[in-house]
């Protein structure tokens, strides 16, 4: 019997003491082998602290979420990684949902669907929106998983202040078989209850149709309000 192969599990965070408890219990109850690194990019309060609590290997990483998830990725074990947002928890079998998905033939990288853990109607609109197979949908708090040789053809996230993770998935598309998990994760709503749903939904797809357009990632930055806030605070679905 083939023993189930390792998941590295990196987390970007900066600040995140209040979300990083629950992303960590729900990591931790995947079946194994499993190896978690937050890669933290200075935080002030007691995000490291508590997550070496909860059991995770905390690394310093340059701030900012590509260099942090580049940092991790270069840190870690396992042959699979997983990107996971400090507020984004994880599916019961995530980690066995991915393994079963990257076994199929040139398959090398793919997607959890998303739920936000406020159902509003607006909100659960742009969840059901992830259940469409594109991969200019496939935002990192949905959770991106990816063969390490091909994290590493691709020369893994671009070092970009946003959209690095729209970029990321559309360049692995160039290698292999992407793949969309009939499965959600949950991630938090927290900016679209302090900006408004339908503010900060406009401000997104704003900040994405320029992406779309191939507007420069570093002018794209200096129109987004929170790009100096904590770094799962950038345009998501």
């Amino acid at each position: 019997m083939i023993a189930p192969r390792l998941v590295s599990i990196i987390i970007p965070t900066l600040n995140e003491e209040d979300a990083i408890a629950p992303t960590l219990h729900q990591a931790r109850r995947q079946e194994g082998p499993v190896e978690i690194l937050v890669a933290d990019g200075g935080s002030t309060d007691d995000t490291r602290s508590v997550a070496q609590a909860r059991g995770a290997t905390v690394l310093q990483a340059p701030r900012g979420r590509a260099p942090q998830m580049n940092h991790g990725a270069d840190c870690s074990s396992g042959d699979i990684l997983l990107f996971l947002h400090a507020d984004t928890r994880l599916p019961p079998n995530g980690l066995s949902r991915i393994r079963r998905a990257l076994a199929a033939p040139d398959a090398i990288a793919g997607t959890f669907r998303l739920r936000f853990d406020d159902p509003t109607p607006l909100l659960r609109f742009y969840a059901w929106c992830t259940r469409w197979p594109w991969i200019r949908l496939c935002f990192g708090d949905r959770g991106q998983f990816v063969e390490r040789s091909a994290f590493e053809a691709v020369g893994g996230f671009p070092d970009w202040p946003l959209f690095e993770d729209l970029e990321l998935a559309a360049r692995l598309q160039g290698h292999g078989r992407f793949r969309f998990l009939d499965a959600a994760v949950t991630t938090s709503a927290r900016r679209f209850r302090r900006h408004g749903p339908l503010r900060q939904q406009l401000l997104n797809l704003y900040l994405w149709g320029h992406y779309l357009w191939g507007t420069d990632p570093d002018r794209l930055a200096s129109l987004y309000p929170d790009r100096l806030g904590p770094v799962d605070q950038q345009p998501r679905s």
